[in-house]
Order: C-alpha cells, then sequence, then structure tokens
C-alpha cells in the first residue's frame, strides 16, 4: 500500500428498534460517502442494544448471513464503493451468539470476520467469547485488524494484531466510559505504532424504561450510562487526529497513511518489536489461576526522590517507598569537584558508583521502615537499612529472564526499570506475579509513554505504580482506586472514568514528589461481572504475543 488513505469514524445510538439502528448506519454510512471516505468505522452492537431478557432472545435478534440487516449494509458499500467495518451480535449455526465484527468491500462482499475475545460484564450472559484470533486482512488500502471495545481495554488483542502485520486497526465500541477516549483508544494506536479507527455509541446503552432504577442502584446519574461518543483517529505516535464530539450522530474523517506504521521505531532508534523477549511471556498464555495472595495494605506512602540528599528526610517524614530515577547513583557526585590545579583521580565506574550509593542510601534509611528502589545499566535494587533486599535484572537488552517481586509489610513490589517499561507485556507479568505497587526508574523518549503508556500499564493491570525520572523530565505516581468495579454501588462521585488511576505528577525540577497508594486495590480487578482484567485476558489466543 502506497499513498493516502481517507478513513471515517460513525458515531450512533442504537436502542431495540432494529429498523432504526438500521436507518442510522446507512445514514453515517452515507455521510462518510458523501465525504470521500474510502473506508469507515461503526460502532459495536450496531443491530441491538446489548440488553436481552436471555441468551435465547440475544440468539433469536442477532444478525444472520444474508438477512435484512447485513443485506442493506452490503448494498450502501456496492452503492458507494466504500469499505465498512461493523459490529453486530450474529447468530452461528451451531447456536453460538458472538460479538462479530465484520468487514465488507466495495463490492458488499463479507470478506472478514471475527468475534470479541473478551466480553464485558452481562454481555457474558447473552454472548459466546471468540474461539480462533481474529485475521490481518491485506486489502488495497493496508493491512486492516479488527477489534471491539473491552479487547481494547487490555492489551494483548490489539497487540497481537499489531504483532501479525496490521497497519490499521479498527476498534468498534460500546461504552459510556471517558477513559476510552483519553486513555485506552489512543494507547493501542502509540505503544505499537499503528493507526486507530475508533468509532463508539451515543444514546442510552441500556432500556429507556430501566435506566433510572440501574443508574440508582449503582450510584450515578443516568445520564452516565449513554454512550461516551468522542469516536476519533489516532495516529501511530498516540496524536488524535480528528476527534467526534461527547454527544450526537456524526462522522469524523481523516487522511493516513498506513505505511507510517511500519516504523516501529523509537526516537533512539530501538525497534520496540524487534526488542521484544517472546520467550519471557509465556505466562500471558498460560490459563489463569487467580490470585494466590491476600490484599495488600489499604495505603503505603511513596515518594519519587531525584536527590540523593533528600532520601532520608523523605524516610524520616514517613515515605515507605523511595524511587530514584535510572542511573541516580551513577550520575549523583561522591565527592567535590576537582579543581583544575589538583590532579583528577579516575572516575568511578558505573558499578562502583552504584555500589557506593546503595551502601550510602543504605545508612540514611537506618531507623526507618524504608526501601529505596535504584536502578543501574542492567540491574535494579531494593535496599534497606540492612541492604539490598532484592535485585532485579534487566529483561530487555539485558541478562534478566523474569520479575522477581519481592514481598515487604505492605504488599508485593515489583521492579520494572528502564526500558523495560516500555512493553505491555512487563507489566502484565508483574500482574500475573500478584504485584501490589510497581516501581518503574525510567526516562521517556516520546510524550505517549508518560501520557498514556504508564497510565494505561496501572490501569489494565490494577498496579500501582511510582514512576520516576530524571530531574528535566516530569514523573508521576498512580495510585488506584476502589471506584472500579462496575453493578457495585459507586463510592465516590461518578466521573465517567471507569479504570483510569488516580494520578499525582511530579514537575519536572521538583526533586522529591509524595503521594499515598493503595495495595489492597490491587487485588480488585473485576471490572464488572464476570470480567476480571487480568485473568479474564485472552489467554488461548496470544500465540502471537509469545512467539
Amino acid at each position: 500500500m502506497s499513498g493516502v488513505l481517507r478513513v471515517a469514524a460513525a458515531q450512533i445510538e442504537a436502542g431495540q428498534d432494529v429498523p432504526a439502528n438500521l436507518a442510522a448506519c446507512l445514514r453515517v454510512i452515507d455521510a462518510a460517502a458523501a465525504q470521500r471516505a474510502q473506508l469507515v468505522v461503526l460502532p459495536e452492537f450496531c443491530n441491538h442494544l446489548s440488553w436481552y431478557a436471555s441468551r435465547e432472545q440475544a440468539h433469536e435478534l442477532a444478525t444472520r448471513p444474508g438477512d435484512a440487516f447485513l443485506s442493506a449494509i452490503s448494498a450502501r458499500a456496492r452503492r458507494h464503493g466504500i469499505w465498512i467495518k461493523i459490529n453486530v451480535t450474529h447468530a452461528y449455526a451451531d447456536a453460538r451468539t458472538g460479538g462479530t465484527n465484520l468487514l465488507f468491500d466495495p463490492a458488499g462482499v463479507v470478506v472478514a470476520q471475527c468475534d470479541k475475545q473478551t466480553l464485558m460484564g452481562a454481555e457474558n450472559d447473552f454472548l459466546q467469547p471468540a474461539p480462533t484470533v481474529g485475521p490481518v486482512i491485506e486489502t488495497p488500502l493496508g493491512r486492516l485488524g479488527m477489534y471491539a471495545c473491552m479487547e481494547g481495554v487490555v492489551n494483548e488483542v490489539a497487540r497481537g494484531l499489531a504483532l501479525r502485520g496490521a497497519q490499521v486497526l479498527l476498534n468498534s465500541l460500546n461504552s459510556f466510559a471517558l477513559d476510552e477516549s483519553d486513555l485506552h483508544i489512543p494507547v493501542r494506536a502509540a505503544e505499537n505504532k499503528v493507526w486507530v479507527v475508533a468509532a463508539n455509541k451515543v444514546g442510552p446503552l441500556l432500556p429507556r424504561d430501566s435506566l433510572p432504577a440501574i443508574a440508582e442502584g449503582l450510584g450515578v446519574p443516568p445520564e452516565w450510562l449513554h454512550g461516551a461518543g468522542e469516536s476519533q483517529i489516532v495516529a501511530p505516535d498516540g496524536t488524535v487526529v480528528a476527534k467526534a464530539p461527547r454527544t450526537g450522530e456524526a462522522v469524523i474523517v481523516a487522511d493516513i497513511d498506513p505505511s507510517l506504521a511500519d516504523d516501529k521505531r523509537r526516537p533512539d532508534g530501538t525497534d520496540i518489536f524487534a526488542t521484544r523477549r517472546p520467550a519471557l511471556y509465556g505466562p500471558i498464555a498460560a490459563p489463569p489461576v487467580g490470585r494466590q495472595r491476600p490484599p495488600g495494605a489499604p495505603t503505603l506512602p511513596v515518594a519519587v526522590v531525584r536527590s540523593l540528599s533528600a532520601v532520608r528526610d523523605a524516610a524520616l517524614a514517613g515515605v515507605q517507598l523511595l524511587v530514584l530515577p535510572p542511573h541516580a547513583a551513577a550520575a549523583a557526585p561522591t565527592a567535590a569537584a576537582p579543581t583544575a590545579a589538583a590532579p583528577t583521580a579516575a572516575a568511578p565506574t558505573a558499578a562502583a558508583a552504584t555500589s557506593g550509593h546503595i551502601s550510602e542510601i543504605s545508612e540514611m534509611l537506618v531507623g526507618t521502615e524504608a526501601h529505596a528502589v535504584i536502578a543501574a545499566d542492567d540491574e535494579s535494587f531494593v535496599i534497606s537499612a540492612a541492604g539490598i533486599v532484592a535485585r532485579q535484572p534487566r529483561l530487555h537488552g539485558g541478562p534478566g529472564k523474569e520479575i522477581i517481586p519481592v514481598d515487604l509489610d505492605w504488599g508485593r513490589l515489583a521492579v520494572i526499570a528502564g526500558d523495560d517499561a516500555l512493553y505491555p507485556e512487563t507489566f502484565r507479568l508483574a500482574a500475573l506475579l500478584d504485584a501490589d505497587v510497581v516501581a518503574v526508574p525510567y526516562q521517556a523518549q516520546e510524550p505517549w509513554e508518560l501520557a498514556l503508556g504508564l497510565p494505561e500499564r496501572a490501569a489494565e493491570n490494577r498496579l500501582n505504580l511510582v514512576v520516576s525520572t530524571p530531574l528535566d523530565q516530569p514523573a508521576a505516581i498512580f495510585a488506584m482506586t476502589p471506584d472500579f468495579t462496575l453493578w457495585t454501588k459507586w463510592e465516590g462521585p461518578f466521573t465517567g472514568r471507569i479504570s483510569t488511576p488516580v494520578r499525582f505528577d511530579v514537575p519536572a525540577g521538583d526533586p522529591v514528589g509524595t503521594a499515598s497508594v493503595a495495595p489492597a486495590q490491587a487485588a480488585n480487578r473485576l471490572v464488572s461481572r464476570n470480567t476480571d482484567l487480568v485473568d479474564g485476558r485472552p489467554w488461548r489466543l496470544a500465540d502471537a504475543l509469545i512467539r
């Protein structure tokens, strides 16, 4: 594929009136064609509200090959000579009902389809998850991959499509969560360096007559149970190039170059796919065993500490976990600089500097219960007043073979330092080891890494993160909140964001930033009934991640 492709994302309201839903689909397809789009993406469950009395009713109301609904979509593709991606409930001959992605070519032929791998909440009552992985489709437009809604709240589905060569990912959503738009959608583009075209719903996502009672039971205003809109088109660097409004039917278009997704390099030249270590990621594709540890402490005072001189004061102030930026020890002076007239001693090696500062930090922690984390080139260290408590070898570009968590009085700590923090798989491994808090000494190269990447690592794994960067970069602390699980009473004011962590920013130039995180909340991974963010990952279909 060479040249520019015009793509569109269309948002509609879809209720229980199937003909009205079809009319809305055709209306936005016409609008996209009028703007000369070559490909248009529609939301999830275009044919019917995802709310049914029974599994049998869901199957009865689902689309079937050649029915009136799909035939009309096919005819519109032919009329306009346009590619159309929709998502519907679809009935199979073996009595299964899927949340099915369908791609129509300009001749109106369904050239690809796949079912949703990860179901959300009540969808488990009516639908069956995908038995096979979705295809990467070679087209004159470029290489396309399809996914839907909850599949984008975890990383594995989009990751697998990108690893198999997809350049443009087509995401259909049925979500009232605002963090789809400002986190989950754009991060899938940035972390995989692909284009994402995402179409969400607007209007009520539950039956109108039941909406007030359901909202009261959840403790949220009824208007928050409407589709969140904000359909968008996202570039491979995470930039949103087109975005629809929060409410109302709308079509957005953008001109994109799919070939840009073939460049997987960071600014330093690192290829983020070539440097993966699939041999380490095997547990991601293993059957889930559930959390094996009790919850950690309710709260934990933590700090980003970017000056060795501040370590003692932070520890004495009651901070229990201090995270220093990468190479903090090697970069810190151990003696006054020589004068011009004085002879210059040989500079200490990084290893020697790290060893010396480990002892220095350990002495600073005497009389406290604090632990500090410091990272060198190939290894990170967890330090207490007694000395080194744990070591974590670097996994990517280093000798490490696994994450080695350490159990402390308040819970389980993992350390993911340097470029290891660039890979979604690393944090998934930490979650599978029941980590409660992750220390992240890190140096960002691109804006998305702190804006999207690390918040998403916290969100999709329910991990508290303490991200310590060099002094000239912003740092951040990400904490879990008890207001997370849907279908249970919300404790605080509902903001429309479901899994976004509480963020404490540490501005560039500030040597210390403190906050409290919640180790105990890492144990709560149920985003909705029967939907666990970690154990609900599509592990059976994750081969692309571990090859």
